[in-house]
């Protein structure tokens, strides 16, 4: 019987094997229960290109201090945030890997506030 890490993982490994094949660059997110991290990985995935997340000093500030990484507000913040960062490096369409998460909640709002700043996917 696999641990829900497990089943998570092995969801995600599909979804990698499916863009992958597409060769275009890869918007990945990672939520922890304190923080949420999201980067844009070059199409071969060799290289990572642009990454936000709540732990930087600057988003904590913005958010009011520590433990507040952890709600769709901050996500929101994220998303907006990568997908400028994004632009900037030139990287208008991406795929989105959810890691296995659900798309709900957190990851959703990521999702959303990526694609309101510009980001196609």
């Amino acid at each position: 019987m696999l641990t829900k890490k497990e089943q998570r993982l092995r969801r995600a490994r599909q979804t990698r094997i499916r863009i992958a094949g597409q060769g275009v660059a890869r918007l990945t997110v990672n939520r922890t229960n304190l923080h949420i991290y999201a980067s844009v990985i070059s199409g071969d995935g060799g290289k990572v290109l642009a990454t936000a997340s709540t732990a930087e000093v600057a988003v904590r500030t913005e958010l009011g201090g520590s433990g507040k990484g952890g709600n769709v507000a901050a996500a929101q913040i994220i998303g907006k945030r990568l997908a400028e960062k994004a632009k900037a490096v030139g990287v208008e369409k991406v795929a989105f890997d959810r890691a296995g998460f659900a798309y709900h909640g957190r990851v959703k709002a990521l999702a959303d506030a990526a694609r309101e700043a510009g980001l196609q996917f």
